[in-house]
């Protein structure tokens, strides 16, 4: 795609995401995040948010980076080997926030935008990006409040975004070595140009200011629901799928790591109580079977509920 994408009005419109999803969940949960600016030797570098031991939320990092590199990484030319060799910049607001109460459920959002160059070529940009929802206990009425407004931030774009990119989320954050999702889903997208530059970066915007509507509703209804050892217990287990996806399969995760990003920054998405048992199921009939049960399995979450 030769058209020259304008990085100003994106580095402006994700810092302003940052600083506006940072404000709301401090507000909720009345802690404040720390702050660490740092840079890249290879160029670039980022502004890093994290609050944790929270009343509400246990750990939550909302992360904008803004790096430059003379070759993009294995992770971002292996389905695009026309690719390889380019220089690159890569800016984007990545985010993980993990509830303290097991009721309220994890969840994940990240909008990005690349460009690669090669001297003698046109640049080629593109846009990526998403949003999912990881519950550890299943609640029907959040999940279609969650889809419901995916599917709204979507549709002025055509009928055909929200199934596509629903379904390209639930492929995408699935556990080959678990058989199993990772959660609920929501949307996820890669490589999106064929749009144009005004229209793929209006979409960005549409769903990274879906991100707060989507999620404060559930995470205001559950915070303060009663719960036990039990429920911390399943909680810190369903937590090791997360890991388990973000260290062997997350794009995000892995292009950090290999083009030399910060890694502390890059790792904020792990959460900070977690637990392996081996070979444990849950037993038939109760609440932790029912999320295997009704929950993780793809499915249309805009039909039924309230």
């Amino acid at each position: 795609m030769g058209e020259q994408p304008d990085l100003g009005a994106v580095k402006t419109y994700l810092l302003d995401l940052q600083e506006r999803i940072c404000a709301a969940l401090a507000a909720e949960d009345g802690g404040r995040f720390r702050e660490d600016s740092w840079e890249r030797a290879e160029g670039g570098g980022g502004r890093t948010r994290v609050l944790e031991e929270g009343a509400v939320l246990e750990k939550a990092g909302i992360n904008f980076s803004q790096v430059q590199g003379a070759a993009l990484p294995a992770t971002a030319t292996a389905q695009r080997t026309e690719l390889a060799g380019r220089s690159f910049e890569a800016m984007g607001v990545s985010l993980v926030i993990h509830p303290r109460n097991p009721y309220a459920p994890t969840s994940h959002a990240n909008v990005r935008c690349f460009l690669a160059e090669r001297p003698g070529s046109p640049p080629v940009w593109w846009f990526g990006g998403g949003f999912d929802l990881t519950p550890y206990y299943g609640f029907a009425e959040d999940v279609h409040h969650w889809h419901r407004t995916a599917h709204a931030a979507c549709a002025p774009f055509g009928a055909e975004v929200y199934p596509r990119f629903k379904a390209w989320c639930d492929e995408y954050f699935y556990l080959r070595h678990r058989q199993e999702p990772r959660g609920v889903g929501g949307l996820f997208f890669d490589d999106l140009n064929e749009w144009g530059f005004a229209r793929s970066f209006a979409f960005l915007r549409a769903v990274g200011d879906a991100y707060l509507p989507a999620y404060l509703p559930i995470l205001q209804r559950r915070k303060a629901t009663p719960y036990g050892e039990r429920e911390r217990t399943f909680q810190e287990y369903r937590r090791g799928r997360y890991v388990e996806f973000n260290l062997v399969y997350d794009r995000g995760t892995l292009f950090g790591l290999q083009s030399g990003g910060r890694t502390e920054s890059i790792l904020m998405s792990l959460p900070p109580r977690v637990r392996w048992r081996y070979d444990w199921h849950p037993e038939p009939g109760t609440p932790e079977a029912r999320l295997y049960q009704d929950f993780l399995q793809p499915q249309d979450w805009l039909a039924g509920g309230a």
